[in-house]
């Protein structure tokens, strides 16, 4: 079954302390150096004089190119307890049924609201489950990786995120910088009202789900018909976590 990678590449950046990532690179002749040192082999005994090519990951932010939330990034405590880790999720939730809701009709910073939401659905002929992994295609995608990428994005409401969460889905992903509509966006709105419950607000819905940011490819899959495999690198404690996130195409 064909596999399309849905995720953006891990690589050293400095676009924001949120997306900080840092990558440092031993080739194969510090790796020669490496062995020597610690087993006192020498680049002799080695097949073309080569050691070992490691690399040392110096700075990875947990929300850094494509991530999955954990609840514990929105808040310290959702409907009354403690706020799950990463590490403290359910594996179950990350390998489901996944459904494209294409939105690409809808302006920066235009959010999702429930009747767009219901209408993507239905215009994909699926049919939602509890467990099945929502996937909202804005194409704000083909910014990746540009000065202005966190600009760009529609973001989903609070209201849709909870009707997506009573329909029993618990990850629900964007291929933006965030499930919210952008930042500045929001800030702006929130200042100007001086309003509590305007920034942030789909993040800081209560809700125990997890978010997928920055997804890459959504253009790639056909509305329904495969599965999502979004599993986080288990990191004890964390709010989130970097994910191989792949979709896998029925033939």
């Amino acid at each position: 079954m064909p596999i399309i990678d849905l995720s953006a590449m891990i690589e050293t950046t400095d676009r924001s302390p949120v997306d900080r990532t840092v990558i440092k690179y031993f080739d194969h002749a510090a790796g020669a150096e490496q062995v020597q040192n610690m087993v006192g082999v020498p680049a002799s005994l080695m097949r073309d004089g080569e050691g070992w090519a490691v690399e040392a990951v110096e700075y990875l932010s947990t929300h850094g190119s494509t991530h999955v939330d954990a609840p514990y990034h929105y808040n310290s405590t959702i409907q009354g307890k403690p706020a799950q880790t990463i590490d403290e999720l359910p594996l179950n939730w990350f390998f489901n049924d996944g459904v494209v809701l294409d939105v690409r009709n809808k302006d920066d910073g235009d959010p999702v609201t429930v009747d767009d939401a219901q209408a993507a659905l239905a215009k994909s002929g699926h049919t939602l489950k509890p467990l099945d992994i929502v996937l909202v295609q804005c194409g704000a995608d083909q910014y990746y990786g540009q000065p202005d990428y966190m600009m760009h994005g529609t973001g989903v409401t609070a209201e849709a995120t909870h009707w997506l969460y009573d329909q029993g889905v618990r990850v629900m992903g964007i291929d933006a910088w965030g499930w919210d509509r952008p930042l500045h966006l929001q800030a702006a709105e929130a200042l100007e009202k001086n309003e509590p419950g305007i920034f942030w607000a789909a993040h800081q819905a209560d809700l125990a789900y997890s978010q997928i940011e920055r997804l890459m490819n959504l253009d790639q899959l056909p509305p329904t018909g495969f599965k999502v495999a979004c599993f986080p690198l288990k990191i004890k404690g964390a709010s989130g976590a970097p994910a191989r996130v792949v979709a896998i195409v029925e033939d």
